[in-house]
Order: structure tokens, then C-alpha cells, then sequence
């Protein structure tokens, strides 16, 4: 028999891990009488965790949410996925958050097992952030616009677009959707009375809520890939379209978390529209792919390919050349072709 203490434990950890518990189905897995499970579920009350009991047949138990926060308590594979999570928010994109998640990861790491702590400290000693993410943004905007697209209440913001061009927009919002580094909001704009996609980190100040409103049909059943043709082509200067040799599921595992628009050409072809803040970065994301790709548009990106390939053929000529020295006396062109051997 577990004691009564862990008893209480393990009770608010399975009151936590499914929504509906049935008496006899808490009372088994704990091993108790019902009897005995009601008495628990009393202390549990007692310490501030609001139970929510229903009787009859199809009767059982549920935990609702409290007046304040209680004690919270966690798996092992729960508390290392909170403390790698809080360690990325100290350090992540979004501000306002980042004392916050210290002081957090602090509480946490005082009270974890060292087995646990040692896992934690693997994690983040071998774990590097790769230069900058994306642009910033404030936690407390991002927690408005939820909660807005929850409670169906009109917003008004001040937004910056890629141009620099400032509006005051008043919207419907209905959807955030994230990318690897960037938050999307998806809303209608009222006073251009069409659907737009904004840019999180573009919302200057933190939103105001207005009036409710009721809920129209959104514009695509699949609203992710719906904001991936909108970031993918209209809100870049520089739009490309590439015919990408790999099935168009393959293709868009590859590119997930990037704002891409993929089109099924067949069982080993798709057909791929993107855009950039500059065909240097197209150029790059191409390159990256790791699958055979043609470019149909724009041309000058196709230039940029022909002279980057062109230059990195050079680099690749004189590495070789430098592991034998010989190898570019025996290459009558080798000169022809490297403005640099000169």
C-alpha cells in the first residue's frame, strides 16, 4: 500500500494527466477502496486543488482550475521538458520573458533529483544557439492576441510594414501561427475588409481590445498552409519558383518551419514558391535543400546561382590544389579558370 502522502501525489498526478476519472478507475490504479479515494480527494481539496466530483452512474472526477496556483507536481521526462524549455525562454525571442524563466529554472533546479539535474546539464552543455533566431517580441502582445483570437474581441494595433510603412489597423483575429523563429497573427481587416496575415514582431505596443464580434467562416480549411502561401510570396521583395526534384511530402518535411508553398508535380517532383529579403538568402535556402532543383523565376537569381557556382568551383579548385600542388601543372586551364592563380 503506498503512503497516504504519496498516495496524494500520485492521485493529483493522474487527476492530471486525463480530463474525466471514473471512482473505480482512480481507486485501481491507486489500489484504495473508494471509500478510501474519497478521503483523499478531500485532503487533496484541503490543500487548495479545486476536485470537481459528479455523482451517479456516469459520475467521477475532474481537476478544475484553482482561485491560485497549486503545488504542481511532475514526471521525470515533464521536469527535464520544462527545464530545457525555460533554459530556451531565457534566451529566446520573446521579451519579457526571459526574468521571468530564470527565476523559474532557478526554483526548478534546486528541488530535481541529480539524475535528472545531470540530464538537464548534458542538455545544455552541448546544446548551441545558432547566431540570431529572428526578430524579437513581447510575450505580453503575444498573450493578448491569443487570448482576443479566444474571446472572439476585435483588436486595434499599430503596425510597421516590410516597406516601413506605418497603419492603424483595427482586425478580427482568429489564428497565431509560428514558424521556426517567427509568429504569424491571421485576421480579417475590417477597413480593408479582407483577410491579411501580420507579422507579430511588426505590432508596435500591445494591442487593444474592442468589442466582440461573431466568428466568420475562415478563409482555408488548412489555416497553416493557407499563412504559408501569404509569408511565402506576398511579403517578400523577392518571390522564386523552383521545380524541387523530391515528392512533395518529402519535400515539405524538408522545409518545415519555413514560410514555403509546395505543389505536387508528380511521384519525385514539386513544384516550390518561396521568397526572400534578398536573393543572397533564396540562394542560400536552395543551395541547403539537398535535393536537385531548376529555377524558373526570377532570372536574376538564376544569375546569382550561375556566379556563386562558378565561384565556389574556383574555392573547390584551389583547395585542391593546395593538397597537390601538382594536380594544377597538370591542369592547363587551371589558370584560365582561377583569376587567382595569378
Amino acid at each position: 500500500m503506498i503512503q497516504t502522502s504519496a498516495r496524494l501525489l500520485k492521485l493529483l498526478s493522474l487527476l492530471q494527466s486525463r480530463r474525466f476519472w471514473t471512482g473505480g478507475e482512480l481507486a485501481g490504479a491507486l489500489e484504495i477502496t473508494e471509500r478510501s479515494l474519497r478521503r483523499d480527494v478531500d485532503r487533496l481539496r484541503s490543500l487548495g486543488y479545486p476536485v470537481h466530483a459528479a455523482p451517479g452512474i456516469g459520475g467521477g472526477y475532474q481537476l478544475g482550475a484553482g482561485k491560485e496556483l497549486p503545488p504542481l507536481p511532475l514526471e521525470d521526462d515533464e521536469a527535464v521538458a520544462v527545464a530545457v524549455g525555460l533554459r530556451a525562454a531565457a534566451t529566446g525571442p520573446a521579451r519579457g520573458l526571459e526574468e521571468a524563466a530564470v527565476r523559474a529554472l532557478a526554483k526548478l533546479e534546486q528541488v530535481l533529483p541529480k539524475r535528472l539535474r545531470r540530464k538537464v546539464s548534458a542538455l545544455s552543455a552541448v546544446s548551441v544557439r545558432l547566431g540570431d533566431g529572428g526578430p524579437t517580441f513581447d510575450a505580453d502582445a503575444l498573450a493578448a492576441l491569443a487570448n482576443a483570437c479566444r474571446d472572439a474581441e476585435v483588436l486595434r494595433f499599430d503596425y510597421t510594414s516590410y516597406s516601413g510603412a506605418a497603419s492603424a489597423r483595427a482586425v478580427e483575429p482568429y489564428r497565431l501561427v509560428h514558424t521556426s523563429h517567427r509568429w504569424y497573427l491571421l485576421a480579417y481587416d475590417l477597413d480593408r475588409a479582407e483577410w491579411r496575415t501580420f507579422r507579430v514582431d511588426r505590432i508596435q505596443g500591445r494591442p487593444r481590445a474592442g468589442g466582440r464580434f461573431k466568428p466568420r467562416p475562415l478563409p482555408a480549411e488548412d489555416v497553416a498552409a493557407y499563412v504559408s502561401q501569404s509569408v511565402s510570396t506576398d511579403a517578400y521583395r523577392f518571390r522564386a519558383r523552383v521545380t524541387v526534384h523530391a515528392a512533395a511530402d518529402v519535400a515539405s518535411a524538408q522545409l518545415s518551419g519555413v514560410a514555403w508553398r509546395v505543389e505536387p508535380l508528380g511521384p519525385d517532383r514539386c513544384v516550390v514558391h518561396t521568397g526572400g529579403a534578398s536573393l543572397d538568402a533564396l540562394a542560400f535556402h536552395l543551395g541547403f535543400l539537398g535535393f536537385e532543383f531548376e529555377v524558373h523565376e526570377p532570372e536574376e537569381l538564376v544569375d546569382l546561382l550561375r556566379r556563386l557556382s562558378e565561384r565556389l568551383g574556383r574555392a573547390a579548385g584551389r583547395a585542391a590544389a593546395a593538397h597537390d600542388p601538382g594536380a594544377a601543372a597538370h591542369d592547363p586551364g587551371a589558370e584560365a579558370h582561377d583569376p587567382g592563380a595569378r
